[in-house]
């Protein structure tokens, strides 16, 4: 099994577990490959060389700087938190944020999918909304 580190076409960072090299190859070709971020499908592989540990030491990082791929965790860890906290009412979004910002109906967390145009309409209207892109890898059960 070969670990290779992989980055989308908009600089997010991650792993891919293949069998081999032409495994990644046959797959990056066809498209198989999605960055968990963002759903690209446009992948490039990083360079990457063995790391040996022999001391046991590990290599001191700055504490006021944070990794991107620990912003990246806390990224997912918040989106996982909203679609757990929130009911997906699909493409019937922009009528039920409607419905609980006139009291129609009890006031719940909702997501779901909305055009520019209805996100603008929704504003107009004085109802806040906020656009968020969700990886495929999370509208999915995780394996």
């Amino acid at each position: 099994m070969k670990v290779l580190n992989l980055r989308c076409a908009h600089g997010h960072g991650f792993e891919g577990w293949f069998g081999s090299d032409d495994e990644f190859g046959d797959q990056n070709g066809r498209g198989a490959i999605e960055c968990p971020m963002c759903s690209d499908r446009v992948i490039t592989r990083l360079p990457s060389a063995p790391r040996l540990n022999l001391s046991g030491a590990r290599e001191a990082t700055p504490a006021a700087a944070p990794q991107p791929a620990d912003l990246q965790a806390a990224w997912l860890a918040a989106a996982r938190q909203l679609i757990a906290q929130t009911e997906d009412v699909g493409e019937r979004f922009p009528d039920e944020a409607r419905r609980i910002h006139y009291g129609e109906i009890e006031q719940r967390g909702i997501r779901g999918q909305a055009t520019p145009e209805q996100r603008e309409a929704l504003r107009d209207e004085g109802i806040e909304v906020v656009a968020l892109p969700m990886p495929a890898a999370l509208k999915e059960p995780l394996q």
